[in-house]
C-alpha cells in the first residue's frame, strides 16, 4: 500500500499502541504520518520499569509466555534476543492455612488433574469430591459460559477453587475464579467440554498432557520492559505526545476528527484505539452509541504493587515467589521474589528485589483521596505479610533490612474476563466504523503476547480498510 501523505493516529501509548505504531510504520514507509497520543506522562502503559534500590525493576507486568510467538517474535525483530532470560529453576509456593505449600502440579491454571496435586492443599471432602468426580453425573450444554469458580467448585470442591485456582488467577487477572469465565480464562478446556468429555476431570488430563513441551514457560528482558518500549517508539519513529487527551471522535471527508482537550482538533486517515475499553467508548459515544455502551460496560479491576529492595544477602524462602489462597489471613494476594526468579537480579552484592501485589476486581485499594496515608498502610502491610511468609519458612523477619520501596498503583489497570466477555468484545468489532480500529488488553487476552498480537491484527484490518 503507498502511503502517500497517510496520516494515522494511535490513541494510547502503552505495549498495544506502540506495538501498532511499529506496524504501521513499516507498512507505510517513513512518509506516513504517524502520531501517538498519550494522555499520561509516560509511554508503556502497564510495562512501567523504575529504579528501586539502585537495580532498575518491572512495577506492572513482568514476564511475558514464551511459548506463544508474539512477544518473542517482535522482541527478536526488535534486536533485542538477546536480552531475553528464562526463569530459575525456583518455583512458586502457595500460602494456605498459615504455611507454604508446594504449587500444585499437574494442574491447568490451578485446576488439578489428580488428587495428589492437591493432596497437602485442600480440604479432605473436597479430595474425596475430586477422586470420585468421573463417575458422578456429567452434563455439559455445548456453548455454555459459566464462570470457571462455579464449574470447578460445582465438581472438584470450593477449597480446590480458593487454595488452587485462585491464587493462580488473580495474578493474571487481578479477580478471583467465581468472576472470571471459562472460555475467557480457559477456551481450550471449554473447546474440549463442547466437543463432549466425559468430564472435568478427563478434561483436563487431556489439557495437562497436551502441554508437556519441554523449556521455560515464561522470560523476562534484561533491563525491564522499557527496553522493550523504547525500542518500539525508535523503530516506529515516533515522538509520542505525552499528556495529550483525546475527547471524542467524530467522521470527517474520508477519514476522522480527533478532538484534542479542551478546543483543539486534528484530521487523520485512521484511527487506533489503543485504550482501554472503557475508555474507547467514551471517544466513541457520538459517532457509534451502542458500540460505545459496550465497551463501557465491561468491569475492571484495579490493583497496587509494592517494589521492595531489601539488604543485599536477605534470605527468603526457596521459592520464586508466593500465591496467597483467598481468605487466608495476608492482606497480599502475591510475592514475587525476583532476585530468586531472575538470575540476572540475584548477583551477591546487589539489593534482593521482591514485589508484593495487593487488590483485585470488587477489592480495589483506595487512593489517597479516599484514605489519606494509604501507601504507608500498604507499605506496612506487605512489609508484615512478608515477615509472617518467612517466619513460617523458618527464616528471619527480613523487615529490618529494607532499602528501599516504590508503590504503583493501578487504577482500572485490567479488564474483568467475566462469563460472556469475549462473545461481547466480539460483538464489539462488528460495531466498529470503518477506518476505525480496536486495540488493547480487552479483546484478546490481557498478557502481553496478546496484546501484541491484537494490535497486529487491527493494523492489518485498518490497513485493508484504507486501500
Amino acid at each position: 500500500m503507498a502511503s502517500g501523505a497517510r496520516r494515522i493516529a494511535v490513541v494510547g501509548g502503552g505495549v498495544s499502541g506502540l506495538t501498532a505504531a511499529y506496524r504501521l510504520r513499516q507498512a507505510l514507509g517513513a512518509d506516513a504520518q504517524i502520531e501517538v497520543h498519550e494522555c499520561g506522562d509516560r509511554p508503556g502503559g502497564i510495562l512501567n520499569t523504575v529504579d528501586v534500590g539502585g537495580r532498575p525493576v518491572d512495577v506492572g507486568a513482568e514476564a511475558f509466555i514464551v511459548r506463544r510467538p508474539e512477544a518473542v517474535d517482535l522482541i527478536g525483530e526488535l534486536g533485542l534476543a538477546d536480552r531475553v532470560v528464562s526463569p530459575t529453576a525456583r518455583r512458586p509456593a502457595v500460602w494456605a492455612r498459615g504455611r507454604l505449600h508446594p504449587l500444585p502440579t499437574p494442574a491447568l491454571m490451578g485446576v488439578p488433574a489428580s488428587v495428589e496435586a492437591v493432596a497437602d492443599l485442600v480440604d479432605p471432602p473436597d479430595l474425596e469430591r475430586l477422586a470420585v468426580e468421573p463417575d458422578r453425573a456429567w452434563r455439559w450444554d455445548p456453548g455454555a459460559d459459566p464462570s470457571l469458580g462455579e464449574l470447578v467448585a460445582d465438581r472438584f470442591g470450593p477449597s480446590v477453587v480458593t487454595r488452587s485456582v485462585d491464587p493462580m488467577l488473580g495474578g493474571v487477572y487481578s479477580s478471583l475464579a467465581t468472576d472470571i469465565g471459562v472460555r475467557e480464562a480457559l477456551p481450550a478446556l471449554a473447546t474440549r467440554l463442547d466437543a463432549g468429555a466425559p468430564n472435568l476431570t478427563s478434561a483436563v488430563r487431556d489439557l495437562v498432557g497436551q502441554g508437556g513441551r519441554a523449556g521455560p514457560v515464561f522470560g523476562t528482558l534484561v533491563g525491564g520492559y522499557r527496553v522493550l518500549v523504547d525500542a518500539l517508539i525508535a523503530a516506529a519513529d515516533v515522538e509520542p505526545r505525552f499528556c495529550s487527551s483525546v475527547s471524542g471522535l467524530e467522521p470527517s471527508g474520508k477519514g476522522w476528527t480527533l478532538g484534542l482537550g479542551q478546543s483543539d482538533s486534528a484530521d487523520y486517515d485512521g484511527v487506533v484505539l489503543a485504550l482501554p475499553a472503557w475508555h474507547a467508548g467514551r471517544v466513541l459515544h457520538r459517532v457509534v452509541p451502542e458500540l460505545a455502551r459496550s465497551l463501557q460496560d465491561v468491569r475492571r479491576a484495579s490493583s497496587v504493587v509494592v517494589s521492595i529492595a531489601l539488604a543485599p544477602g536477605t534470605p527468603l524462602p526457596e521459592h520464586s515467589g508466593v500465591l496467597v489462597a483467598t481468605g487466608e489471613g495476608l492482606r497480599a494476594k502475591a510475592f514475587t521474589f525476583s532476585s530468586q526468579k531472575w538470575a540476572h537480579l540475584s548477583d551477591d552484592d546487589g539489593p534482593v528485589s521482591l514485589r508484593a501485589s495487593f487488590g483485585r476486581y470488587r477489592a480495589a485499594i483506595p487512593d489517597a483521596g479516599v484514605e489519606p496515608g494509604v501507601d504507608d498502610r500498604i507499605r506496612t502491610e506487605a512489609l508484615e505479610d512478608l515477615d509472617a511468609v518467612c517466619r513460617a519458612a523458618g527464616l528471619s523477619a527480613p523487615s529490618s533490612g529494607v532499602v528501599d520501596v516504590a508503590v504503583q498503583r493501578w487504577t482500572d489497570g485490567l479488564p474483568v474476563y467475566a462469563p460472556g466477555h469475549l462473545a461481547a468484545m466480539a460483538g464489539a468489532e462488528r460495531l466498529r466504523p470503518r477506518g476505525v480500529v480496536l486495540a488493547g488488553s480487552a479483546y484478546a487476552g490481557v498478557g502481553v503476547p496478546a496484546c501484541i498480537g491484537r494490535a497486529g491484527r487491527a493494523v492489518t484490518a485498518l490497513l485493508a480498510e484504507l486501500t
